[in-house]
């Protein structure tokens, strides 16, 4: 199995890059294969370490700030973001670089060693609806992406078995 985890608030314009990803992914023919799971996790940190629990493969689309131009898209190792969560009196801020790390550690070997995260840089975290141009522009390209990724782990997974 392989999950592929959107992450954003789609009432913020291009925080809510990931789910559109997602929509996008389902409407094409990842969507009937079995052994691909998509999920709009929004801002659910805990909905992305049980999504990604016995999967094989992780991918994980996010919007970033990170001062580059709107639309850059940035293709990052899991590893070198998943962050130790430190506790509070709630799980508000518990986000999926905090899910990677945590669910390693509970999960162990359950939990996904491939993951592969896409991030797209925003234009505008305001509220509303729509992805700018730029963003939803990015979109696409990252989709295409994505269904690349999954060619390649699928066809990894078939040498494996």
């Amino acid at each position: 199995m392989i999950a592929v985890i959107g992450c954003g608030n789609p009432n913020r314009r291009d925080d809510g890059v990931g789910p559109a990803i997602i929509k996008m992914l389902a409407k094409r023919d990842v969507a009937r294969d079995p052994r691909i799971r998509l999920l709009d996790a929004g801002t659910d940190g805990m909905a992305v370490m049980f999504a990604a629990r016995d999967c094989r493969c992780l991918i994980i689309i996010d919007a970033c700030r990170s001062g580059a131009e709107a639309g850059a898209i940035y293709e990052v190792p899991g590893a070198k973001l998943e962050q130790p969560y430190q506790p509070s009196l709630t799980l508000h801020d518990f986000r999926w670089n905090h899910a990677l790390h945590a669910g390693s550690r509970l999960f162990g070997p359950a939990f996904p060693e491939s993951v592969t995260v896409l991030l797209i840089e925003a234009a505008t975290v305001e509220y509303g609806l729509d992805l700018s141009p730029p963003v939803a522009a990015a979109a696409e390209t990252a989709a295409n992406r994505i269904r690349a990724l999954l060619r390649v782990h699928l066809r990894e997974t078939e040498t494996v078995q």
